[in-house]
């Protein structure tokens, strides 16, 4: 009979985020697979646990996971741990959870610590809908296609940033999303726990002569639905007239019904439309 894979989340700052069942899991299990070994042993030492921990991280992580699911599949029941915060969210533990899944292994993930919601109900912005981006992507290309895709983005939008990186995150939230409001979170539940109630423009200016300290979770207001209807209905601006009608041309219209519709879009006369054409 195979084991069970068990999502353990660990305390993202003050160890006592811990809950009294995941360190009885921890105790109970065959393994406990940890994204740094050391960093899990002070854990394991705080709260006595002896479980063998075996390095489960980012650059081993998907033949490790082969590994760790042979041993699933052989009996063993498995713990998977991150150095904070709940397995699988920005973490390696996804792949593992999903070829456990693949293998037909039992997945069970014990509620706790994540950063992302913890910050967010913080914030005071709208809970009821929400966007998690964890770190944006290191490719330049990629990371400005996520960034545009944020634009019109409605919902509240969550994602963490190094120290190290975010002065340069803030200048192209700027330069993609323009002004919002923004929570800084910083240290999440740990000593020096700060939240920044601000904007985007006061948060780079804040940081021009003071370097950030300490692991961020951004949340950002999402764009105001007024402004998503106003720019939707401007995407035909930077198409000439000809494009503008090849556009709905392209949609199944006849040529007169595709003049006249980009001249409804334009405010303009289907004549106007016509004379543009023959020119």
């Amino acid at each position: 009979m195979a084991g069970i894979l068990y999502v353990c989340p660990t305390p993202i700052g003050n160890l006592q985020d811990i809950t009294y069942r995941v360190v009885e899991t921890l105790k109970a299990v065959d393994l406990i697979a940890a994204e740094d070994t050391r960093h899990s042993m002070k854990l394991m030492t705080h709260f006595d646990i002896h479980t063998p921990l075996t390095s489960y991280h980012e650059h081993n992580k998907v033949a490790k996971a082969e590994v760790l699911v042979e041993k699933l599949l052989d009996g063993l029941n498995i713990a998977v741990i991150t150095d904070a915060g709940m397995p699988g969210i920005s973490d390696p533990g996804e792949e593992l959870v999903r070829q456990a899944v693949n293998s037909g292994i039992t997945v069970t993930a014990l509620p706790g610590p994540c950063a992302c919601v913890t910050a967010l109900v913080m914030s005071g912005m709208s809970t009821r809908r929400f966007v998690f981006e964890a770190f944006l992507p290191a490719d330049k290309k990629e990371r400005a296609g996520v960034l545009d895709m944020l634009k019109y983005e409605t919902r509240t939008i969550v994602m963490y940033e190094a120290p190290h990186h975010l002065k340069r995150t803030l200048k192209e939230l700027k330069e993609y999303l323009g002004d919002r409001v923004i929570t800084l979170a910083r240290e999440i539940s740990k000593k020096h726990e700060e939240n920044i109630y601000t904007t985007i423009d006061e948060a780079i200016s804040m940081y021009e002569n003071e370097e950030p300290r300490g692991e961020y979770v951004i949340t950002i207001a999402g764009c105001p639905k007024d402004v998503v209807f106003e720019e939707a209905g401007k995407w035909f601006e930077e198409l000439s007239v000809a494009e503008h009608v090849d556009h709905y041309m392209a949609k199944g219209h006849e040529k007169k019904e595709a003049m006249k519709l980009a001249a409804k879009d334009r405010g303009v006369s289907k004549r106007d439309i016509y004379n543009e054409l023959i020119k």
